[in-house]
């Protein structure tokens, strides 16, 4: 049985376990990332920043890169083309609380692609090392390690994943995750593992896998398909950020948490909307809260229809209040929290590639 290291560490810092929070543009802000880490995420990178130092006073990135209360090790993604203004954007990143810098090369949105950055980089290796070189570079004179999170490639017939994980590991970066997807695929199909492993097998830094990791069965299964040394949970968390609990319990003992109550649930999502509030204010506040409302109701009974009535909601407050009378009125008939669909199983791994990674593992 493959069971959670106690440590894991990522340069000087030790973290408690190996399953992480996938950056997620919109999604994973702070009070995100410690609503997760407190309930069982062992460690949390931030929503990605950009290189730009014209966009670094605007609102959106000045939040983004605000960690006060946040407890450490603190890690920032950084997203650009050019060498130079990635160094820039470590130094400006480490100067306001990051203790760990991730070089997105993952991302595969065509606002980041189109500009060349993000998994579009994996095109242009010579250019993708002249900024990992710099990162990495920028980053140790103040003793910060350099993470990569990539693709399998640019597109199928162009896996160049092993290449370029080589190539960061010589340059000095400390951990690399691969989300198994080309750039191409976005987020459409199944993840592969194949690419993954064959990283794994090529590094002796720590590798972690990403990609379509929904349940703590799913968690075990890739690691052992893989060999990683952790996971990365992204879109699987989104409503359901008790599932790094749920998957380091089962990794540990073989055993299924029941679901959280529904109270529990209850006092998790309003505290998080508090926190939430806080960051941005009542305005955007209330409207970007939305989102994370509906990932938590609409599997459970009557979810759907409250999703919609919630978003008609013109306050905070409004919001909080729905949220609490909604949770009261279903805790009145369920301890706990009573999906119309059973958590997602392992999905079955189809891909040629991953047949043949099972039968040998």
């Amino acid at each position: 049985m493959h069971t959670i290291p106690p440590v894991f560490r990522i340069g000087p810092h030790n973290l408690p376990n190996n399953l992480f929070v996938a950056p997620m543009a919109g999604v994973t802000d702070r009070p995100f990332r410690q609503l997760c880490r407190r309930l069982g995420a062992g460690y949390a990178v931030s929503e990605m920043v950009t290189s730009r130092k014209d966009l670094w006073t605007s609102l959106k990135t000045s939040r983004r890169a605000n960690h006060e209360g946040e407890a450490g090790p603190i890690a920032v993604q950084i997203a650009g083309t050019d060498a130079a203004m990635m160094a820039e954007a470590t130094r400006y990143n480490i100067d306001r609380g990051a203790q760990i810098i991730d070089i997105n090369m993952g991302c595969p949105a065509k606002k980041v692609c189109n500009k060349w950055a993000g998994s579009a980089l994996m095109q242009d290796e010579p250019l993708a090392l002249q900024i990992i070189e710099a990162v990495v570079e920028a980053a140790a004179l103040q003793g910060v390690p350099v993470t990569l999170k990539m693709r399998t490639g640019w597109c199928e017939s162009e896996k160049n994943a092993v290449s370029l994980a080589l190539a960061a590991e010589r340059a000095g970066v400390a951990m690399v995750t691969v989300h198994g997807r080309t750039r191409e695929q976005g987020y459409k199909g199944a993840a592969e593992y194949a690419t993954v492993a064959a990283v794994k097998a090529a590094l002796k830094i720590a590798v972690v896998a990403n990609g379509d990791i929904d349940s703590p069965q799913k968690a075990k299964e890739v690691l052992a398909l893989t060999g990683a040394d952790a996971v990365m949970i992204g879109r699987a968390a989104q409503g359901r950020p008790w599932i790094f609990a749920e998957t380091a319990h089962f990794l540990a003992t073989g055993e299924q948490l029941p679901a959280p109550t529904v109270l529990q649930a209850r006092d998790w999502l309003i505290e998080h909307l508090h926190d939430h509030y806080s960051l941005y204010g009542e305005l955007t506040g209330m409207r970007t809260a939305r989102k994370h409302i509906g990932w938590a109701v609409t599997e459970l009974p009557g979810g759907e229809e409250f999703r919609q009535a919630m978003n008609l909601l013109d306050s905070s407050a409004a919001q909080v209040k729905a949220l609490q009378a909604w949770f009261d009125t279903l805790g009145a008939s369920y301890q706990r929290l009573p999906y119309l669909a059973k958590p997602p199983e392992a999905r079955t791994i189809a891909s040629h590639e991953n047949k043949q990674l099972r039968q040998q593992a």
